[in-house]
Parts: C-alpha cells; structure tokens; sequence
C-alpha cells in the first residue's frame, strides 16, 4: 500500500508531498493543475514506466528544473523507495540503498491505471494494445521486461543498419539470433498472458454491461508472418521471406512489434462496429481484467489509480464498475468536481490550487 508520495521537479511540480491513506482518496481541482501529473507520479514512481509517455521519461521533467532531471520517492509496503532520472543516468534506491538492478525493486508493487484515453486500447493502434499487454506482463512474469528490452535492444540496432547501411546483410544478419531468442520468448509470453486475460476480460465486460452488450472476444496476432506455434523456426523464416522488403523499406517488417490485440464483439471488430458507450465499457473491462489477474496471481488487490473517468460514466456503468472492484484496493482518483458520487466521500479529499498546491478539504467519512 502506498503510503507516502513525494515529487520534485516532476511535470509542473518544484515539489510536492502528499500523505496516503488506505481505501480511496480523490484529488480535486480544474483541468490542467496537475491532478492527473500525481497519479502518473505513483506509476513512475513503482513502474518505472509512465501511462502517458510512453517509452521515454524526459518529457516528465519539470521545464527549466535546475537539476535537469526529477526525483520521486515514497513508502510502499513498509519500504522506502526512490527514483531519480536525468538524460545522463538513472537512480534506484531501495530502503536508502542504490540497487544495481531493477528486480527486487519491481518486486514490490502492482498498479492498474485507468484514464479517458483508455478508449484508445480499443479505437487506437496496435502499439497501444502491446503496451498495455507489456505493462501487465512485467508486473507478473520478471523475465517479461528482461525479454521486451533485450527485443527492443536488438531491433533497434538491426534498424539502424538497415536505415544506414541495408545492403550490409552479413551485419544485420548478425541481430537476426538474439531478435529471434528474445522474441520467440516474448511471443510466447504475450500468448499465454491473452489466454490469462480473456475470461477475466469476458467476466469484467458482462458485469458493466449488465450482459446488455454483445459477448467480448480477445485473440492474440502474431507479428511474424506464418507464425503456427510461435517457434524460433518460425521467426527465423519470416525474417527471411522478408528480406527483399525490409530492404526496400529500410526497417524489419516482422515480429513482436507489429504483434496486436485483436478486440470483438459478436465477432466483429469493436473499433469499426462497436458505439462509443460499447467501445468505452471493453476499455474498462480490459483495465479491470489486468487488476483481476493481477489480483489472482499476487493474492493482493494492486494499487488503481483513476484519472478522472468516473464523471464520464453514466450512473448504471459507473456502479457497475465500482461493484467490480477488487475489495480492499487501495485507490487514488482524481476528478473535476465530486458531483457524480451516490455518497459523502469514503476517504480524503484533496484540492489541487492554482499553484499546483494541495490542501485537505476534507479528512473523509
């Protein structure tokens, strides 16, 4: 359970330090003072990974910060943790001490964080859906994150080569084994966890719906071309086969990084034929089936964090979704105004002024 949080030079934050409660507290403020910055604050702060920057963490850097990178700490769990970042090198402590690896760092917390461009999982790219599914997979299978990074290592060097150099074939060839070591494994652990997801998924979109909604699928979609089994073999011949394009195209053209999600309802695509109130309810669910499975594998509800979704849902879905809950999660939300709750607020609310200040407005019922 998070039980402190502390930013400095993080977004529009010189510093700010926030006491947690167990249960849920809410943070309240206007649009663009900082509300959602403190939920991403958590995840980076647990992760390592922002639900909103995707692979890089400099744009979280507070403009003009004298140090030139952030830090972030807190206590999770009865640990004291610490993060720093700069352009130059990043910092880990554990406890007060620097740990060289990441491991038992990532070992202690499990978060689903939930947002309004969650519809993108359903309406977006094949690169949303693989982070969602590489972010729930790191938090359950430590060999997950050590797989995707060796895979993106190899792809981007093997890239590089084929942007400056494509007719260097004996030296892009020499990426070829550990791409296909890396994402043979990562094939197979992205298959497996789809198989993990899918009746929690199914479970998740029948209760918010109410069983209104026609029946949710998940199918996995191997980016290697001719994939039966996931198997190096595979991989390596799709690789082959694509060597005259790759070429022409200056980029690999196969493998995990063009793997995708394949979402439907009824059978058919939720993108194309699915309303907006259907698309917005497999959103939730697939955010629901992570903290489920999370939940399952773990024997602990992971932290959610809410970024101000719950105004958005009409009052049916909205109870829906809180009955669907993991019981006992610890829960940060943040929200325009509360004017969408049944109740006095079960927990602390926080108000966030205009100088990305926060004071306690009320100590919770």
């Amino acid at each position: 359970m998070l039980l402190r949080l502390e930013l400095r030079d993080f977004r529009c934050f010189p510093f700010l330090r926030v006491e947690i409660t167990p249960g849920a507290q809410f943070f309240v403020g206007p649009n663009a003072q900082g509300k959602t910055s403190i939920l991403e604050a958590a995840c980076v702060l647990l992760r390592l990974a922002s639900p909103r920057a995707g692979s890089t963490l400099a744009p979280l850097v507070r403009w003009n910060a004298p140090s030139g990178g952030f830090a972030l700490a807190g206590s999770y769990g009865g640990r004291e943790l610490r993060f720093l970042y700069s352009p130059e090198r990043k910092k880990l402590e554990l406890d007060a001490v620097e740990q060289s690896r990441a491991n038992e760092y990532l070992r202690l917390a499990r978060l689903v964080y939930l947002g309004n461009s969650d519809l993108e999982l359903v309406r977006g790219s094949g690169e949303t859906r693989r982070r969602f599914l590489d972010f729930l997979g790191a938090q359950i299978e430590p060999l997950y994150r050590v797989n995707l990074r060796a895979y993106e290592r190899a792809l981007r060097s093997r890239n590089r080569l084929l942007k400056t150099a494509p007719d260097r074939r004996r030296e892009i060839a020499a990426y070829d084994v550990p791409l296909v070591e890396a994402g043979t494994l990562l094939t197979s652990l992205r298959r497996s966890l789809v198989a993990e997801l899918t009746p929690w998924a199914v479970g998740a979109q029948t209760a918010i719906s109410a069983g209104d909604d026609p029946t949710l699928g998940l199918r996995y979609e191997s980016g290697i071309r001719g994939d039966n089994n996931g198997g190096a073999e595979d991989f390596t011949a799709a690789l082959h086969a694509s060597r005259a394009e790759e070429t022409r195209l200056r980029q690999t053209l196969v493998g995990p990084h063009r793997d995708d999600l394949c979402l439907t309802l009824a059978d058919r695509a939720a993108a194309e034929f699915a309303s907006e109130g259907q698309q917005r309810t497999v959103a939730l669910a697939l955010k629901l089936a992570q903290a489920s499975l999370l939940e399952a594998v773990w024997k602990t509800p992971p932290l959610l964090l809410f970024d101000d979704i719950f105004g958005e849902l009409d009052p049916a879905r909205r109870n829906a979704l809180l009955a669907a809950l993991p019981a006992g999660a610890q829960q940060l939300i943040t929200t325009t105004h509360l004017d969408w709750l049944d109740a006095p607020p079960a927990g602390p609310v926080w108000e966030l002024t205009d100088e990305s200040r926060l004071r306690l407005r009320f100590s919770g019922g």
